[in-house]
């Protein structure tokens, strides 16, 4: 299909967008791109399209009628196809409102002489009839022609060549119109599901759409208000101070109904409609509006933008869900210094959908899950804040937001207006950050871009007061000499509810240092004191959940076996296999310790699931495969050992099913009857050596009895 013919079919209502498409998001530099990609005749991409006399809703005010018959969805291309309408037709398309063009891309300008593209430029287009709109190019408002009588207006002297290659290159922008976007078309017979997997596949192996929004895309498919529903409750959040993308609504919903962060393929089945429009009404009617009233009136948050990752956020949601939003004051109190601590450790930074997969199934299973949770940081971090952590520290530092949340707990005012930090009215009175010593008189002291590590204590959060915007703009550049003795002789208490050292001495310039060091020591004294405050820890020993234990790798008490019986390298069932998983049970039954056996979990520690298995046992499920394994092990170690050694249960990795087997050391020596070749069986006692499990040799295994078993009788 031709461009021009793409976006005729647009204004024509011959080719749509569906709901559960995304809001346009390329930038500018992605359109450019695009254009420089189109002029030069590289390739750029095919688009989807999915035919179909029973569309999904619709993004725009079109509403399909049947009498249309057959309509064609564009499923894929639908970001470049939206660049390409607005920068041809210079308006937006008739499938989107102008709130939903998070960058608006038109204005792209081109040199029609050189084909350089640039967004416009005053001084560099201004005079320059070589610079000209795309968009009036493509609308044939301005023709080669037009370029050069204006260059000759200018009283420059066109040659031939040039006029030629200033023609070619306003034929090569034009010709976009009529290049071929190659189409691949879905039937129609395809159902709304099959499209939408097509669609999630399609975008699954590229980086264009995250987890979360294929996930959005499939709940669209079976509730298609689902996007416009949630962007209302967003509008909402958004006017009280806390931002967040649709992203995170879904991660909420996740953690709300599978008390997971990572499996957003939980949600894509069309069995969550009732479920997810359920956990939609609570969240929205009760649990977003009840976390956003704990951060505000209790951890001092008046915006999103003072939360160093919004994503702590989820387990909260999740608790408060689970709760129906009724939680005691020692509660809410445990619930905000988690969250403290997780901001300034900066717990969601890296491997957010692993650490959510964790906290939230403490917050599941545990009686007391955010002295648990807290106590997952401490394990990995101390929860003390030492003076050094602020030492060349910028604002972008966690520990700046929890100065800000301290000071408003305080009841810290603005030094010159004396209002109140804690959620100051209209955008004047907007807090910003600002230097107490000026950058310009530390500059003149040393302090520039020519030293690296003077200019990181110029920038220190410690050189940082928290101020209204009317009143930095007033401040200036006063020495801190001046401007914190006229606080000081104003309302002394307001220096010291921002931790300003009281010492006028260390207020000079040239004791600029040792007033950072103070400074620190009283934060960090003072945030201690704090946290610590808020409410007192219960220590308890969290277990480590079976994703850690897999990611830390095999060991001599965990061991991973892809399979029971079904041999994956040679695509057939191969019931040696199930003998190598007997070794493994009689050598951790044999250690000091036991161990924990996996089956449905590769070499490399990726959850693959028992599928294989389970078809090669009849189609069975969990059950007839747990009666196979435990017959197994009956016929192998005895009804007794099996019944009193071995745990068997199948939870849920990354979102598969597997079969993980726990065993007790055992009572005596297990020895079992392993065939050679010939089929003659031998009795052979293994154990555990590292990660494997060999045979015991015969001349080691009366050393090995006496000091396991403190005899040598064998069972």
């Amino acid at each position: 299909m031709k461009i021009c013919q793409a976006l005729d079919k647009f204004d024509e209502r011959q080719l749509f967008v569906p709901a559960f498409q995304r809001e346009y998001v390329w930038k500018r530099d992605d359109a450019k791109q695009l254009i420089d990609s189109l002029i030069k005749e590289y390739p750029t991409g095919t688009m989807l399209t999915w035919e179909t006399n029973n569309p999904p809703e619709l993004k725009g005010p079109h509403k399909y009628d049947e009498k249309q018959g057959a309509v064609r969805i564009l499923l894929d291309g639908q970001q470049r196809l939206t660049t390409l309408y607005m920068l041809i037709r210079g308006e937006l398309p008739p499938y989107y409102t102008a709130p939903e063009i998070l960058n608006d891309t038109r204005g792209l300008y081109v040199n029609v002489e050189s084909l350089e593209l640039e967004y416009y430029k005053k001084l560099k287009m201004e005079n320059d009839p070589c610079w000209q709109n795309v968009t009036d190019i493509f609308q044939r408002k301005v023709r080669a022609k037009d370029v050069v009588r204006a260059l000759e207006a200018r009283g420059e002297t066109v040659s031939r060549e040039r006029d030629d290659l200033i023609d070619d290159n306003v034929k090569a922008i034009e010709n976009i119109l009529d290049r071929e976007f190659p189409e691949q078309t879905i039937p129609v017979k395809a159902t709304i599901r099959e499209a939408i997997d097509i669609f999630y596949k399609v975008n699954a192996s590229g980086v264009s759409l995250t987890e979360a929004e294929l996930a959005l895309a499939q709940i669209s498919g079976y509730w298609p208000q689902a996007r416009d529903t949630f962007k209302a409750k967003l509008t909402e959040l958004e006017a009280r101070g806390f931002s967040f993308k649709l992203d995170f609504i879904v991660y909420a919903l996740l953690a709300c109904l599978h008390h997971s962060g990572s499996n957003m393929r939980l949600l894509h089945d069309q069995a969550n409609d009732g479920p997810i429009q359920a956990a939609w009404k609570k969240l929205e009617s009760q649990t977003l509006d009840y976390v956003a009233n704990i951060m505000q009136s209790h951890a001092f948050i008046d915006h999103t933008d003072e939360i160093n990752s919004i994503y702590a956020l989820i387990p909260i949601i999740a608790y408060c869900y689970q709760l129906d939003g009724h939680l005691t004051d020692l509660q809410i109190r445990k619930v905000v210094k988690w969250f403290f601590y997780a901001q300034i450790r900066t717990r969601y930074v890296s491997q957010l959908p692993q650490k959510l997969d964790r906290d939230l199934k403490v917050i599941k299973d545990s009686s007391q899950p955010f002295d648990d949770l807290l106590q997952i940081i401490k394990d990995e971090r101390t929860l003390e804040i030492s003076p050094d952590e602020f030492v060349g520290r910028a604002i972008s530092h966690p520990l700046y937001p929890m100065m800000r949340w301290y000071f408003k707990s305080k009841g810290a005012t603005c030094f010159t207006t004396g209002i109140k930090l804690a959620r100051p009215m209209g955008k004047k009175y907007a807090l910003e950050n600002d230097h107490i010593f000026p950058f310009s008189k530390l500059k003149a002291a040393g302090y520039g871009t020519e030293n690296r590590i003077k200019y990181a204590l110029a920038q220190e959060i410690t050189n940082r007061a928290i101020l209204s915007q009317i009143a930095n703009r007033t401040k200036s550049a006063t020495t801190a000499e001046t401007y914190l003795a006229e606080i000081a002789a104003i309302n002394p208490e307001a220096l010291a509810r921002q931790c300003i050292p009281a010492d006028p001495n260390l207020w000079k310039l040239e004791n600029y240092e040792r007033f950072l060091q103070a400074r620190r020591e009283m934060l960090a004294s003072e945030l201690n004191t704090f946290l610590n405050s808020i409410t007192e820890l219960t220590i308890s020993d969290v277990p480590i959940t079976l994703e850690e234990m897999i990611a830390e790798g095999e060991s001599e008490e965990l061991e991973f076996k892809q399979t029971l019986r079904w041999d994956v390298k040679e695509g057939r069932v191969n019931k040696e296999l199930e003998g190598v998983i007997v070794k493994t049970i009689a050598a951790f039954a044999n250690s000091f310790n036991g161990g924990t056996l996996l089956i449905g979990v590769s070499d490399n520690g990726e959850a693959v699931g028992l599928e294989h298995d389970f078809a090669c046992l009849g189609d069975a499920d969990k059950d007839r495969f747990e009666i196979h394994l435990r017959n197994l092990f009956g016929q192998s170690f005895g009804q007794n050992f099996t019944a009193s050694k071995l745990k068997v249960s199948f939870p849920v990795v990354n979102g598969v099913e597997i079969c993980q087997i726990e065993v007790k050391p055992a009572d005596a020596a297990i020895v079992i009857a392993v065939p050679d070749k010939h089929g003659l069986k031998a009795e052979k006692l293994y154990v555990r050596s590292g990660n494997s499990s060999p045979e015991m040799p015969l001349s080691e295994v009366q050393a090995f009895l006496s000091k396991r078993f403190g005899a040598s009788a064998l069972t």
